[in-house]
């Protein structure tokens, strides 16, 4: 056999291999593929919280994944629908993946006609991480103590203002629980994310405000808000809450609420490239500098099952069930 005739069949003999291969197998061989860049699609405005760890997770991963260009892609709106939604009808080929928080359990009970199925349209990546919650006001609330300002509250129930960051946002949910407990109704304020609603509360335009300890302690520290109650069932450990009781110490019982954050890829993603986007997940939640971060605002870095697609699921799904009641209770959709 001639050299040229042995290229010819060589080179015959991998086309035909790769035409054999699914396509799914063909992509997860070539992903992530140089000068590709992978988009976290963010349903918030910048600034808050959620983006600040998303955009952690996506230098983290970057890392990981060998220096692999991850950009973080705000797209607020119609209470976080308008970006999940993009996700899940985007092509599922790894490259574009929604980074959410608890509205991903919240927001189809809160739409009717929600435009997308979070059970069947998204592919489980893993949870990344849970962070407490903090009940803080405007800087000229006159009540003290969270004693005090449950009286504040009760005597002037009819004119509070209370913002959140969105309809099913965590802010929102923590929110309605504070006023199913004190049998109260005020006035909800949705913003397109928590850094619009942290701006009009530190102008005074707003009351009160339940959001995640990331955003609140540099607000605290700062004594541009008041700080009342954390919602864990514990006294948190940072220097700047430890003090701060708990919202069951001040009497609201079994309260509690996290706010949670996970990685989405739409349905339909490869299997391979849905196991290499999982492992840099992994790699990147054991990061010093990823941990540091988050612990910084008082954020646990997840490392149990639901660190899995499987066990994140079933999480997100057992969120759905708990939090529909209280949902459906308060009569308040977002359609």
């Amino acid at each position: 056999m001639t050299p040229a005739l042995h290229r010819l069949l060589t080179c015959a003999a991998i086309a035909l291999s790769a035409s054999l291969l699914p396509a799914g197998a063909t992509l997860a061989q070539e992903f992530p593929a140089p000068g590709k860049v992978i988009s976290f699609v963010l349903p918030y405005a910048p600034g808050g919280p959620t983006d600040k760890a998303a955009r952690d997770l996506a230098q983290a991963m970057s890392k990981a994944l060998g220096g692999q260009g991850i950009v973080v892609e705000n797209a607020p709106g119609a209470s976080v629908a308008i970006g999940a939604a993009k996700v899940a009808k985007a092509s599922p080929d790894g490259y574009t993946l929604l980074f959410t928080h608890i509205a991903q359990a919240t927001l189809p009970t809160f739409f009717r006609n929600l435009p997308y199925n979070v059970d069947k349209d998204f592919e489980y990546l893993g949870l990344v991480s849970e962070n407490p919650m903090n009940l803080i006001a405007r800087p000229t609330m006159p009540a003290g103590t969270i004693g005090e300002l449950v009286s504040w509250i009760q005597a002037n129930k009819d004119r509070i203002t209370i913002a959140n960051a969105g309809q099913g946002s965590a802010s929102h949910l923590c929110g309605m629980l504070i006023q199913s407990a004190l049998k109260v109704d005020m006035t909800s304020v949705p913003y397109k994310g928590t850094a619009p609603a942290m701006t009009d509360l530190i102008g005074g335009q707003i009351d009160l405000m339940c959001d995640q300890t990331t955003t609140t302690i540099a607000q605290i520290e700062g004594k541009r808000v008041k700080s009342y109650a954390v919602t864990t069932p514990r006294r948190l450990t940072q220097a700047t809450l430890n003090d701060t009781p708990t919202m069951q110490e001040a009497g609201f019982k079994d309260f509690s609420v996290t706010i949670w954050q996970g990685l989405y890829a739409p349905r339909g993603t490869p299997a391979a490239v849905l196991r290499k986007l999982n492992d840099a997940l992994r790699t990147a939640v054991k990061d010093p500098d990823f941990i540091r971060k988050q612990e910084q605002g008082g954020a646990a870095v997840i490392t149990d099952a639901r660190l899995e697609p499987a066990g994140h699921k079933a999480f997100v799904m057992s969120e759905v069930s708990k939090w529909a009641p209280l949902i459906k209770a308060g009569g308040v959709y977002a359609d």
